[in-house]
């Protein structure tokens, strides 16, 4: 009887330890699901703030560029000039701040200027093999007509080889298929997808700039002189030097200079008889790539738009618009 007793109370006990064991289980799988379901709102409303930060920093962009009146477009102007903007930002946003760059697209290289009807744009091809086979990027003259005859192939709306280019053929034959687009290139990052285009190329590495910084899909054809970074500098004439180069950078970044003119460098000392085309440069743009990141923390939100801006400078058309 004794014994029995004892081996009830043994598995009664044995019972109130499992009990208590699930309960204190439970308790803790609880807990830990509260925290996690109160960190990921957290992080979720940290997120919506940086959101709208982030678009503050685009506002802000958009009324600089509308603010300009000058009748050119430079690297002197307050909209190519954020730093200051972003440092005031810090007291307009409780434990938040905003980072703001403005480029100007027109003053890169408009690649889907490079076909017309589905020849050679000669001006912009002469533009592009100058870029690639320059100081800069370095390609051979080879590597260099293979990538723009390539580039020329994916935009025209022919299934014809150029040169050394590829149509839907080679494509097809890749170990993961896509069809050639025949058509203008929507975003820069297009580009990736033809051949000969590397990601070293398009990206840039420590001794090159990269692609995606001297292309656009936007423009008529035009660089603005003011603005062009200096590998499209470089490549404006095949007489243009380094030292060139230098100089009209010097030049543009003074703003006691008047660079209303697109002819303004051939008042540069040193950086005379250049040939540039007749109508291949300009000193006034209209469309711009606007890139906020609104910041709190180690937490960042970064928005990146292209937007047109009209000639009234009433307003802005919003082209398009990314969230990373």
């Amino acid at each position: 009887m004794i014994s029995n007793q004892s081996n009830q109370r043994g598995v009664a006990l044995i019972l109130v330890l499992l009990m208590i064991s699930i309960i204190v289980a439970v308790t803790i799988q609880l807990n830990r699901s509260t925290r996690s379901e109160v960190y990921e709102a957290a992080n979720l409303s940290d997120g919506i703030r940086m959101r709208y930060v982030a678009e503050s920093g685009f506002y802000a962009g958009e009324a600089l560029l509308l603010a300009d009146k000058n009748p050119f477009d430079a690297l002197t102007e307050d909209w190519a000039k954020t730093e200051m903007l972003a440092l005031k930002s810090e007291g307009l946003f409780d434990n938040g701040s905003f980072k703001l760059l403005i480029e100007d697209e027109g003053g890169r290289i408009p690649v889907n200027r490079l076909v017309s009807g589905n020849g050679y744009n000669a001006p912009v091809r002469d533009l592009l093999l100058r870029l690639l086979t320059g100081p800069y990027f370095r390609l051979s003259q080879d590597q260099a007509d293979e990538v723009v005859d390539a580039i020329k192939d994916w935009i025209d709306t022919d299934d014809e080889v150029t040169g050394s280019g590829a149509e839907g053929g080679y494509y097809a034959g890749l170990e993961k298929p896509y069809a050639a687009k025949n058509a203008p290139l929507d975003c820069i990052e297009e580009l990736l997808m033809v051949k000969g285009v590397t990601r070293e190329l398009f990206y840039g590495t420590g001794e090159s700039p990269g692609l995606v910084l001297c292309l656009t899909v936007f423009g008529d054809g035009r660089i603005n002189i003011n603005t062009a970074p200096k590998p499209v500098l470089r490549a404006l004439s095949a007489e243009m030097t380094e030292d060139a180069v230098e100089r009209l950078d010097e030049y543009r970044r003074d703003e006691k200079n008047n660079l209303a003119d697109p002819a303004w460098y051939n008042r540069v000392q040193g950086a005379t008889g250049l040939n540039i085309p007749a109508g291949l440069t300009s000193v006034l743009s209209d469309t711009f790539r606007i890139t906020a990141v609104g910041l709190q923390g180690r937490m960042t939100q970064q928005i990146t738009a292209v937007v047109k801006r009209e000639a009234d400078r009433k307003k802005v058309k919003l082209l398009s618009w990314k969230v990373d």
